[in-house]
């Protein structure tokens, strides 16, 4: 279900240990043991949190030879909270864009689609600034059925249609929750939770 992924991530943070993880790893990447050790804790506890927070996006992981770094994953942490918001006040008349600014991001997200879409709708490529990509992926997402679930080949054929390299703009779909994977399975978030490119500067 897509309210899982929002689920999850409140269940990852319903725990003080792990809120304290995340809060030194704001400060930087730590290995599992220096973690341990400011926590009072033992390296196996730190590793059953993090495959928590790891399920929930909420930290990265590298391993280097025998050594485990966590990372926090800041845009998860933030896009998640930002997307409970969203699916909160969704039917609350207003919305978060000022009006003032709904003209001023139309005529962007038509500029965007225009700059980067030929004519019979296949991506030039994908742009290299957020916000112009998360629009490009918005547009992309639309092409694709709600409700509907698709194996990963499906899902590859469907985005050749409009772009070669389907493996990065899957990836892209996933990193900013336009799309969920489950068993190998892809299913489109709804609107909510798609990462919001209104939001930045």
């Amino acid at each position: 279900m897509q309210l899982d992924k929002i689920i999850t991530y409140h269940k990852a943070l319903a725990d003080a240990t792990r809120i304290r993880m995340l809060i030194l790893l704001a400060e930087g990447e730590l290995n599992g043991q220096v973690l341990a050790e400011k926590l009072g804790v033992t390296p196996a506890t730190i590793t059953h949190h993090a495959s928590k927070l790891r399920e929930a996006s909420l930290i990265h992981e590298r391993r280097d030879k025998n050594t485990i770094y966590f990372a926090l994953n800041d845009y998860f942490l933030r896009s998640n909270a930002s997307a409970t918001a969203d699916l909160i006040y969704k039917n609350k008349k207003g919305g978060s864009v000022p009006m003032k600014d709904e003209d001023a991001n139309l005529n962007l997200k038509q500029s965007v689609i225009r700059n980067f879409f030929t004519l019979d709708g296949k991506l030039k490529h994908v742009p290299a600034q957020l916000k112009k990509k998360l629009i490009v992926l918005e547009h992309l997402v639309k092409q694709f059925e709600k409700g509907h679930t698709y194996t990963e080949k499906e899902l590859n054929t469907r985005i050749k249609n409009y772009h070669p390299d389907f493996a990065t703009i899957r990836r892209e779909f996933i990193m900013h929750q336009f799309m969920f994977r489950e068993n190998e399975v892809y299913e489109i978030n709804p609107p909510e939770m798609w990462a919001k490119w209104e939001t930045l500067s």
